[in-house]
C-alpha cells in the first residue's frame, strides 16, 4: 500500500535489485524516476575505499590514463598504457612476476639496485628466465582491494619517507634556552629543591620577545605607533561589550598601563614576577616579557615618550627597564618595600623617580646617577600614592596613616596637611583632566573629591558610591574628557559614575575576582581595559 508505505510481504533480493521496468518517466528525459536519482546523472551508490587506494587509482589514472574499477573485477582506460607499465601504480614499483615479500622488497636490509641484480641474474651472474604468471588469477591480481594485490604489494605507504628529526640542544636560539633554564630553575624552586645550571652562571635581569621580528619592513621598532592612530573625538562613551581577553599571568594582576599619548601597547604587573607588554592595535599578544623581580610586583609607571618604564616589587628593588629592548638599566633600592613610583611629568625631568616607601618616606632618586637627591619624611605610615598637580610644581600623597599631604617638589617641607577623624586611608588618587580637581578611592566604599586650589578642600556633595571596595586598594581612574569616573570592586565588577550628577552611570560584571585595575584608552573614547586578581587583562568597548 504505497499510501500507508507499509510492506505487507517480504520482497525477495531480486525483487528488490531488479532494473527498473515499465515507461519512461513523463518528466525526465532519460527515463529515470527522479525518485531513484540522487545525483544528475542517475543514481549514485556509496562504495567503500580506503583513503590510500582511492588516491593510488586516482594519481595512476591522472598519470598513466588507466585505474582499477572499484567492482573489483576489471581494469579501464588505456590498455596499452596498462600493459606497457604491466599495472603499475603511481606508489609502487613494477614487478614482472609476483616474488615473495622479503627485507629486500620492504627497503630494509642488503637491498638496493645490485642485490635486485644479482637475484635477477642468479649466481653465476646468467639471466634467469621470467616465470610465466598463472592465468587463473586474470587481472586481480591488478586490483587493490584483492587479496593478491595486497599480498604482493606490503611495502607500507610510508616507507623512504624522511620523518622529521626533533629538535636538539644545537637547534636552539640563546633565548630559548636561557627560557628553558629559567623555566627549570622555577619548577626546582616550587618543588622546593636545588637548581643548578649548567653555565652556574646568574642570569638576573632579562626578557623574552614574542613577536615575529623586532622591526618591520621599513625598519620602524615594534614600540613605535602606528601612523594611522589618531583621536577619533573628544566624546567618551560607556562600553558595552567585552572584546577581547590577555590571559599570559599565571598569578593576578596587579597593575596595568597604556602606552602614553597612543594606548597601542598595555603594560601589566603581575603577582607571577612578570611584566608582559602586549599588543592592542594589531595581534592582540604578548609583545615582551621582563623577567628580573623575585617577588610579586607593587606599581608600574611609563616615561612620557613610552621608551622605558619603572617597576617596583615586593622583593624591595625598584628597576628601570628599557621598553624596546627588555635590558634592565638600573636598580634602586633603599631595603624598604617600595609601594608606589612616579616618574616627574615634565620633560626635562624624565631622570627624577619617586617611590613611595613602606617605612613612610618618599625616596626621590636621579636615575642618570643612581644618586638618592632628596626624602620626604613626614608620613606615619606606608605611602600609597604619588600624583603630580599645579603644572607639576606639586605633588600629593596619601598613606595608611589615613591623611593626604601635599608637598612642594624638591622641598621636604608639607604645604598641606589633610586629615580628619571621619577619613579612611585613600590607596589611589587619580587626577581631574582640567587639573581643578583630583578623586581619592576611600576604603569606606566611596570616591571622594578635593578641590586643588590654595585650599585643597574636600567637595562633600561630590561623593561617589555604591561600590564594595573595602579591605580592596581599587586603582580610580578618569575618562579622557573628564565625564566619568571609573573603577573596579571586591566582586569583579567594573562601575561608571557621571562627574556632573556623581551617580552611577553603569555597572557591569568584569571579572570573576576582585577587578583591582582599570584604564581608559588614550585615543579610542569608548575603550576601556581593566585587569583582576584571576590573571586575566580583559578588553571593553
Amino acid at each position: 500500500d504505497q499510501k500507508q508505505r507499509q510492506v505487507y510481504f517480504n520482497p525477495k533480493y531480486e525483487d528488490l535489485y531488479a532494473p527498473v521496468a515499465g515507461p519512461a518517466h513523463p518528466f525526465q528525459m532519460d527515463g529515470i524516476a527522479a525518485g531513484l536519482k540522487n545525483h544528475k546523472q542517475g543514481m549514485v551508490e556509496d562504495a567503500h575505499m580506503a583513503a590510500y587506494i582511492f588516491d593510488e587509482q586516482y594519481n595512476t589514472f591522472d598519470n598513466y590514463g588507466y585505474a582499477a574499477d572499484p567492482s573489483g573485477t576489471r581494469m579501464v582506460g588505456n590498455m596499452d598504457s596498462l600493459k606497457r607499465n604491466d599495472g603499475a601504480t603511481v606508489y609502487d614499483l613494477s614487478r614482472k612476476r609476483p616474488r615473495d615479500v622479503s627485507l629486500v622488497d620492504s627497503g630494509y636490509g642488503d637491498s638496493g639496485p645490485s642485490s635486485r641484480k644479482q637475484e635477477d641474474e642468479g649466481e653465476e651472474g646468467e639471466p634467469v628466465e621470467e616465470e610465466e604468471e598463472d592465468d587463473m588469477f586474470g587481472t586481480v591480481k591488478l586490483n587493490p582491494a584483492s587479496e593478491i594485490y595486497l599480498f604482493n604489494n606490503k611495502k607500507s605507504p610510508w616507507a623512504g619517507k624522511t620523518t622529521v628529526e626533533p629538535v636538539g640542544p644545537e637547534g636552539l636560539t640563546d633565548e630559548q634556552k636561557e627560557y628553558i633554564e629559567y623555566r627549570k630553575k622555577k619548577r626546582a624552586e616550587k618543588r622546593g629543591q636545588q637548581y643548578n645550571a649548567p653555565d652556574e652562571e646568574d642570569k638576573g635581569d632579562h626578557s623574552f620577545f614574542h613577536g615575529k621580528s623586532e622591526t618591520n619592513y621599513a625598519g620602524e621598532s615594534w614600540i613605535n605607533p602606528p601612523k594611522d592612530r589618531k583621536k577619533e573625538n573628544d566624546h567618551t562613551y560607556i562600553p558595552k561589550k567585552w572584546i577581547h581577553t590577555w590571559s599570559g599571568h599565571t598569578k593576578g594582576v596587579s597593575a596595568i598601563r597604556f602606552f602614553p599619548t597612543h594606548g597601542h601597547l598595555l603594560l601589566s604587573a603581575s603577582m607571577d614576577c612578570k611584566l608582559k607588554i602586549w599588543d592592542v592595535h594589531n595581534s592582540g599578544k604578548c609583545m615582551r616579557t621582563y623577567l628580573g623581580h623575585t617577588k610579586a610586583l607593587r606599581d608600574i609607571c611609563f616615561s612620557n615618550d613610552g621608551r622605558r618604564f619603572v617597576s617596583s616589587s615586593w622583593d624591595k628593588n625598584v628597576k628601570l627597564w628599557d621598553t624596546e629592548t627588555g635590558q634592565c638599566i638600573t636598580t634602586l633600592s633603599t631595603g624598604k618595600t617600595p609601594l608606589c613610583v612616579k616618574l616627574h611629568p615634565d620633560d626635562d625631568k624624565q631622570n627624577v623617580l619617586l617611590a613611595g616607601c613602606s617605612d613612610k618616606k618618599i625616596v626621590s632618586w636621579d636615575m642618570n646617577t643612581g644618586d638618592k637627591t632628596q626624602e620626604y619624611d613626614q608620613h606615619l605610615g606606608g605611602v600609597n600614592t604619588i600624583t603630580f598637580c599645579d603644572e607639576n610644581r606639586r605633588f600629593i600623597t596619601s598613606s595608611d596613616d589615613k591623611s593626604i599631604r601635599v608637598w612642594e617638589f624638591g622641598i621636604p617641607v608639607v604645604i598641606k596637611y589633610i586629615a580628619d577623624p571621619s577619613m579612611h586611608s585613600m590607596p589611589s588618587i587619580q587626577m581631574h583632566p582640567n587639573g581643578n580637581w583630583f578623586v581619592a578611592q576611600s576604603l569606606d566604599n566611596t570616591i571622594v573629591t578635593y578641590s586643588t586650589r590654595e585650599r585643597f578642600r574636600v567637595n562633600r556633595k561630590k561623593v561617589f558610591s555604591g561600590h564594595q571596595n573595602a579591605g580592596y586598594a581599587c586603582q580610580v581612574n578618569m575618562s579622557p574628557d573628564g565625564r566619568f569616573v571609573i573603577s573596579g570592586d571586591a566582586s569583579g565588577k567594573l562601575w561608571f559614575w557621571d562627574w556632573k550628577t556623581h551617580k552611577v552611570f553603569r555597572s557591569f560584571q568584569a571579572h570573576d575576582q576582585v577587578c583591582i585595575g582599570c584604564e581608559w584608552h588614550p585615543l579610542e573614547q569608548s575603550k576601556v581595559a581593566t585587569c583582576s586578581w584571576d590573571g586575566t587583562i580583559k578588553y571593553w568597548d
